[in-house]
């Protein structure tokens, strides 16, 4: 389980319209609806001042600076939702350079986006790799937690789509070799790691459209290529389709960090995308690796805590999503593991 980690963020949060509403109820006699602030502060002078003593008007004055100051406040924080949800994101640390949290945007999505555990890598101080089972010799794809015994990765992830012969779909390179496979003509995402040229960041969410890239002349040694959900520019780069299911997400945020998001329950790509563009503002671009029964993550225990006493509630509903033992885990022909440096 992810030791006191993921904590489920502040409930109650008030969109613009309720945020019109309630000030229409709890200061009806402001007329603060559909009116500017500036011409709301005026009407409100106009009630401060009334006839009394000089202490009278004093105290007046007074509240009703105190008064207008806490509106100001409540304004800044429902006109910035975003904001005001990303302020409520507490991440716990697993490691130094690795953290972890579990991200519900409920309501603020109209509810049709589930629970997500998210975790936050460092690249300074994690290195990724690609495996596919191929390259490594076995006979047939392992399961998550077996790639995880294999590899040691203190995390590891599903990499991208794969045909029914378990090829993988689009460029794979491990250590700047190709594992056999081609690029996708149409698929624009591209996680991209561990330079082979100083001055590149360490690893990096690749969006194709833009970023040239060319296979023979790559400066990554691991590289998979997959679909893109979100670019730097907020365009949600899938179909509405109303298809549902589990997903596994790569996003860069604007810091260099690289997160991986896991969804608990089925969701539209669609959903997702539009849901992390208005509520996760952090994100840079973001891009989908294999979904459905493919989606998979494994915190390694050690980090996880599993085992350990006194985990938060919110921990132990998705322990079986982050310990590879708990749900139906399918055999991954690729994966890609995360390892101190």
């Amino acid at each position: 389980m992810l030791s006191p980690l993921l904590k489920a963020p502040a409930e109650g949060r008030i969109d613009a319209c309720q945020s019109h509403l309630l000030y229409s109820r709890s200061f009806g006699a402001m007329r603060m609806r559909r009116i500017g602030y500036v011409e709301a502060m005026r009407v409100d002078a106009s009630q401060f001042h009334r006839p009394g003593t000089a202490d009278q008007r004093n105290e007046r004055r007074r509240q009703g600076a105190l008064g207008l100051s806490m509106l100001l406040v409540l304004h800044t924080a429902m006109a910035s939702p975003t904001v005001w949800a990303q302020s409520t994101l507490i991440w716990d640390p697993l490691a130094e350079g690795l953290s972890a949290t579990v991200w519900a945007p409920g309501p603020a999505c109209n509810d049709d986006v589930p629970p997500l555990v998210a975790v936050r890598i460092d690249p300074e101080r994690y290195r990724f790799a690609t495996y596919h089972y191929k390259d490594e010799k076995l006979p047939a794809p392992l399961t998550i937690k077996e790639w995880q015994r294999r590899t040691g990765a203190d995390l590891v992830f599903n990499a991208g789509l794969f045909r029914d012969d378990y090829s993988y779909m689009g460029v794979l390179l491990k250590d700047g070799r190709s594992l056999g496979t081609k690029r996708h003509g149409q698929w624009q995402g591209l996680f991209a790691a561990e330079p082979t040229a100083p001055g590149l960041r360490k690893a990096r969410v690749m969006d194709l459209a833009v970023d040239p890239w060319d296979v023979d002349k790559t400066a990554y040694r691991e590289v998979a290529q997959s679909l893109m959900l979100l670019d730097h520019q907020g365009k949600p780069r899938v179909r509405q389709t109303g298809k549902r299911a589990h997903q596994t997400i790569v996003a860069e945020d604007r810091d260099g960090f690289i997160l991986l998001l896991k969804t608990t329950d089925p969701v539209t790509l669609w959903d997702l995308a539009v849901c992390l563009r208005s509520r996760f503002p952090v994100i840079h671009q973001a891009m989908v690796m294999d979904g459905g029964a493919s989606s998979d993550l494994l915190i390694e225990g050690r980090l996880s805590g599993e085992g350990k006493n006194g985990a938060a509630p919110s921990v132990q509903s998705y322990q079986d999503l982050v310990d590879g033992n708990g749900m139906r885990h399918i055999p991954l022909p690729a994966i890609i593991g995360v390892l101190p440096r």
